[in-house]
């Protein structure tokens, strides 16, 4: 189906800074045009003192939404009329949706990674998890290993006091003690056993695709399955270490593909289908292969 921009065009984005590799252009336009909406997708750099001025304008053009990345998930909170209670528990926002008076803020990262790892036959529940890093994303996976019944999430990162932070709000916000902190070198002080490890950190991503954020391939002898946030390249060093001695690994493109999809759902209020899902896929893939 041919898009035709029009006088009824319906507008969304992305801010963020930087936005100029985005792939979340190609999931949007890809379905508007597999479910027939009148709607473009573009990107919109904005920068770090105009966050506010972004939003701003964004509701007075009457965007229908808007996406939020990089390095502005907690920073826009301040500019929206409303806040899902989740994207509250997380800290964090990356999709903003037009209401009356301005946006509600939502974070799909989180159950966007849930379909990702539900869609590969990954299990949380009952797992002992590894959890690399203490940043914005990985406190996002930190609450949603909580809230799915993780046995334990060993937060393993550089600075102890982050994951310890970390450790602390989730911890309390699900009312159990399964977020255990932990620094990145101490790594040889975990309990025996096979762990599903999820590097949440940006180490890996290109073009520096021989950086790892633990080198020493005896810890990956303790992973069953691995899954990278990183999707560029399509197999980081972390991904072929896991794969190396015996594990599983996925990498982060489904994740940015349901993600989207629920960000999109959100503002049209419509199902997409796991049929129009892959086909988006496939072509976020074929950047890549």
């Amino acid at each position: 189906m041919k898009m035709e921009i029009n006088g009824k065009t319906r507008t969304c984005g992305l801010i963020g800074n930087p936005v100029e590799h985005t792939l979340s252009p190609m999931i949007h336009n890809t379905l508007a045009k597999l479910l027939g909406h009148n709607l473009v997708y573009v990107p919109f750099p904005v920068d770090a003192d105009k966050v506010a001025q972004a939003v701003e304008g964004a509701d007075a053009l009457q965007l229908l939404g808007l996406n939020v990345t990089v390095p502005y998930k907690s920073e826009v909170i301040g500019s929206l009329r409303e806040i899902d209670e989740l994207a509250c528990s997380i800290g964090a926002v990356n999709t903003l949706v037009k209401t009356e008076g301005g946006y509600k803020g939502y974070n799909t990262d989180m159950e966007g990674l849930y379909r990702a790892m539900v869609s590969e036959g990954i299990r949380i529940g009952g797992e002992q998890i590894l959890l690399l890093g203490a940043g914005g994303a990985a406190r996002a996976v930190a609450y949603l290993c909580a809230v799915k019944g993780a046995d334990k999430v060993y937060i393993l990162n550089r600075t102890l006091s982050k994951a310890q932070t970390v450790a602390e709000e989730v911890n309390r916000t699900v009312g159990r003690e399964v977020i255990v902190p932990m620094a990145t070198e101490d790594y040889t002080k975990l309990p025996d056993g096979k762990y599903l490890a999820i590097q949440g950190t940006s180490v890996g991503l290109a073009p520096n695709t021989e950086e790892v954020v633990i080198a020493d391939e005896a810890f990956y002898e303790k992973i069953h399955t691995g899954f990278d946030l990183i999707y560029n390249p399509w197999e980081t060093k972390f991904m072929k270490l896991v794969m190396k001695h015996g594990g599983n690994a996925y990498n982060g493109l489904k994740m940015l593909l349901y993600q989207g999809i629920i960000a999109y759902e959100l503002w049209n209020d419509v199902s997409v289908s796991e049929e129009d899902a892959q086909v988006v896929y496939k072509r976020l893939r074929e950047q890549f292969i």
